[in-house]
C-alpha cells in the first residue's frame, strides 16, 4: 500500500514564494502519473498540476500557469510544487495524489486513487 506525505505548507504573504514536497512510499512512485490538487473552505478540490509517468509532461490548472511548476525525482521518489507569486486566493490545503495507470482523465480528483493528508497553505494579503 502506497503512502504519501506532504510537507513544506506555511504562512507566506502576497507575492513569496513556496515550495512543496510530496515524498510516496510502498511502490515505485516512477510507474505512475502524480499530482497536486487543493482544496479551500467551502470549494470543491481543485487540479492544480499534474506530472506525467511516462515522458514528464506537465499540465496545469488555469488559475496557476506561469506562476506554478511541478516537478518530479523519480530516483528519490518525490515529487515537488514550486509556487510563485503567491496570491490570498491560492490558500487552501494541497493534497498530492497518484494515479493509477488505467485512469485517464489527468485533471479529475476522481482519475488519483491515493492522497496525502494533505498541507495547510495561507497566503496573507
Amino acid at each position: 500500500q502506497v503512502q504519501l506525505v506532504e510537507s513544506g505548507g506555511g504562512l507566506v504573504q502576497t507575492g513569496d514564494s513556496l515550495r512543496l514536497s510530496c515524498a510516496a512510499s510502498g511502490r515505485t512512485f516512477r510507474l505512475y502519473t502524480g499530482g497536486w490538487f487543493r482544496q479551500a473552505p467551502g470549494k470543491e478540490r481543485e487540479f492544480v498540476a499534474a506530472v506525467t509517468r511516462n515522458d514528464g509532461s506537465t499540465y496545469y490548472g488555469d488559475s496557476v500557469k506561469g506562476r506554478f511548476a511541478i516537478s518530479r525525482d523519480n530516483a528519490q521518489n518525490t515529487m515537488h510544487l514550486q509556487m510563485s507569486s503567491l496570491k490570498p486566493e491560492d490558500t487552501a490545503v494541497y493534497y498530492c495524489a497518484v494515479m493509477p495507470m488505467w485512469s485517464v482523465n489527468i485533471y479529475s480528483a476522481r482519475s488519483y486513487d491515493t492522497w496525502g493528508q494533505g498541507t495547510q497553505v495561507t497566503v496573507s494579503s
